[in-house]
């Protein structure tokens, strides 16, 4: 088996069913194998699912929602494919886009992952598609939205062209195309994390394996990411907050000085209340 893409189902029906369509509509030059898992939806998405696809899905039904991360490792754990790539339920694969990054990753044996240019329903481009490794710096100046001219401190890397080839940080968790020779060396996705930065945290590790992560902007796909709302789900809310806790603890902590960790950890925790309080607000709007 050439490639194996993974799709994590929660309650998507319609989304879901569009985002295996956009796959299944083209014809590809390598075998492919397609799972959706079941994040123990509480509606009948699954049911509908099977029916619609049949044979042409390998699905799995957990038992209960943990997770983003511990819902593609079960079928991460299945698969075959020589490349695996994490596709969210709410994307459209553009046409030539699977084919074109199964070319670029059979040319370039160092590539561990592959992202590509993705694009929300407005046309604009979804920054997470390429982004630097967070730290305390370029989070800073995110977060307070100040401008700066130095590469280490842009994080979205506004400075390099969307519709190029080159080497990054990190890739988006709505598609990474990777190999699966890099996954058995780094491990699979770390299921500490619920949801929100297990994408970042895989890509850290496959980048210290030795394996390059490229942002391949020639191709794309589009990412219908629910701008269209601003309400949250106080859980999700909770869990953004909590996976930059996580990642910095994992990642960075152990290099730092104990007090810049508690004002780093403060700062976390005094983003989420005062997140989650605006939160309240815009629900009763």
């Amino acid at each position: 088996m050439d490639l194996s893409v993974v799709i994590v189902n929660y309650q998507t029906f319609e989304l879901t069913k569009n985002t295996i369509n956009s796959i299944l509509e083209n014809d590809y030059p390598f075998s492919y194998e397609i799972f959706v898992v079941d994040n123990a939806s509480s509606d009948d998405s699954l049911a509908k699912l099977q029916e619609y696809f049949n044979d042409k899905v390998k699905f799995i039904a957990s038992k209960e929602n943990n997770g983003f991360a511990a819902g593609n490792n079960q079928a991460l754990r299945q698969a075959g494919g020589k490349y695996q790539l994490l596709l969210n339920s709410d994307t459209i694969v553009c046409k030539n886009t699977l084919e074109e990054i199964y070319s670029y990753m059979e040319s370039h044996g160092d590539v561990g992952a592959c992202g590509c240019r993705v694009l929300l329903e407005n046309g604009e481009l979804d920054k997470a598609c390429k982004r630097s490794f967070p730290n305390v710096k370029n989070s800073f100046f995110r977060l307070f939205h100040i401008p700066t001219k130095s590469k280490d401190d842009n994080y979205n890397l506004t400075d390099l062209p969307d519709d190029e080839v080159y080497e990054i940080d990190c890739l988006t968790g709505a598609f990474m195309f990777m190999r699966k020779e890099a996954l058995d060396q780094v491990g699979l996705l770390d299921e500490t994390f619920f949801m929100y930065g297990e994408d970042i945290d895989l890509c850290y590790r496959i980048k210290h394996g030795g394996w390059k992560i490229i942002y391949y902007g020639k191709s794309k796909i589009t990412h219908l990411k629910g701008a269209s709302s601003k309400k949250q789900k106080s859980k999700l809310l909770y869990e953004f907050y909590r996976a930059m806790y996580i990642y910095y603890k994992k990642h960075h902590a152990h290099q730092s000085f104990f007090l810049v960790n508690w004002m780093v950890y403060l700062g976390i925790g005094i983003l989420c209340c005062l997140k989650l309080f605006l939160n309240i607000f815009k629900k009763k709007n």
